[in-house]
């Protein structure tokens, strides 16, 4: 045989790709099953506003990205993190700016303004604004220190009873504060439905944030928890099921940009706005219970950081110096200290979320 000196170059999709291409696989290959065996139409209904949050937000990134890059708009690393971390350095943030806006006008114009949507994206764009204050503010101290935390708290709160405030003068009282669970079953809530409204807000925003650590974590998982409530959602109320689709659409369509290695970080601009979307669908949704199995990633990750914390105080020596139950908190630094890759972190956390969608719509089946 003769040798011609020709070589042919073998292509490699690099891993993170991979990884983003079958997320999003995925979320297709959920929204038929839900189609084919729970909730007929929901495919059909779902998958165009679905496609146009992945798209448009995975275009635009490539226009505003570079922009945020010449403003030298880069993350401020904290020390104290994981040291691996320390080379993302100058890696440009706040891409909540591109994802929150897109997501939101497109849901707004598919359900044509719908009031409950309007709601929804309002108090969605606030939690962004809280957000992109904080970021904007540890950019321009160039440390990772943004807004106080009573700062973020009482803004927080402020929108929160704002949205309670429309939901109660819009909504009949009585089935506005009573909580549909699973087995037909329901729960009157009465006056104690503020205050758990606002737990809701407070812990789903603070845990999204928690999350978002790592290349693609939060904007795969965010995506993939939006999908699962808006299949929650579909039989009693479509328009908000079509918010959740564009808006986790989006946070896909991000996982361009910000698979590993990221070249854009979600920051607290995306983040916070994350975790008001899933809290303000919710409630007015009526399907709480579900945002509790669909995020229980939220919840572990916070949780982690609360068990960190009180088990440090705990076993605390006449030194003053108490143990550690992980590692790091939250719980994916713990797994990237005990030799897990990003990518497997990544791997197994969108994993886990297509479980608990998987359980949260059997449950509802029951």
């Amino acid at each position: 045989m003769v040798d011609t000196g020709v070589r042919v170059r073998k292509t490699r999709i690099p891993a993170g790709t991979s990884i983003s291409i079958g997320v999003i696989c995925a979320a297709f290959g959920l929204l038929l099953g839900a189609d084919r065996l729970l909730l007929p139409q929901s495919f059909a209904n779902l998958v165009l506003p679905l496609c146009e949050g992945v798209i448009a937000v995975g275009i635009l990134g490539f226009i505003v990205v570079p922009i945020l890059r010449q403003l030298k708009a880069g993350q401020i690393i904290r020390q104290e993190g994981p040291q691996a971390h320390l080379k993302k350095q100058g890696t440009p943030t706040m891409g909540g700016i591109f994802i929150v806006p897109t997501g939101l006008l497109l849901a707004v114009f598919l359900t044509n303004f719908d009031a409950k949507v309007l709601v929804c994206s309002l108090v969605t764009l606030a939690f962004g604004f809280i957000g992109w204050v904080d970021d904007w503010k540890s950019l321009t101290r160039h440390s990772n220190k943004g807004l106080s935390p009573r700062g973020k708290l009482i803004l927080q709160t402020g929108f929160t009873v704002l949205f309670c405030g429309w939901l109660l003068m819009t909504q009949d009282w009585q089935t506005a504060t009573t909580l549909q669970l699973p087995f037909n079953l329901t729960l009157p809530l009465g006056v104690l439905f503020i205050p758990l409204v606002l737990f809701v807000f407070l812990g789903s925003s603070n845990a999204t944030n928690l999350t978002d650590g790592l290349d693609g974590l939060a904007g795969g998982t965010g995506g993939i928890a939006l999908l699962g409530l808006a299949l929650l959602v579909f039989p009693v109320n479509r328009e908000l099921a079509i918010f959740c689709a564009v808006l986790g659409g989006s946070y896909l369509g991000f996982l361009v940009h910000n698979r590993y290695r990221a070249s854009v970080f979600m920051g607290d601009t995306g983040s916070l706005a994350l975790g008001a979307a899933l809290a303000s669908v919710a409630v007015l949704g009526n399907v709480l219970w579900g945002l509790l199995i669909i995020g229980l990633i939220f919840v572990w990750e916070s949780l982690s950081v609360i068990l960190q914390v009180l088990y440090y105080k705990a076993t605390k020596d006449s030194n003053g110096i108490g143990k550690r139950l992980f590692k790091m908190a939250p719980f994916h630094h713990h797994l990237e200290l005990v030799g897990w890759h990003e990518l497997q972190i990544a791997q197994a956390f969108y994993m886990t979320a297509l479980a608990l969608v998987v359980l949260a719509l059997l449950v509802r089946s029951l």
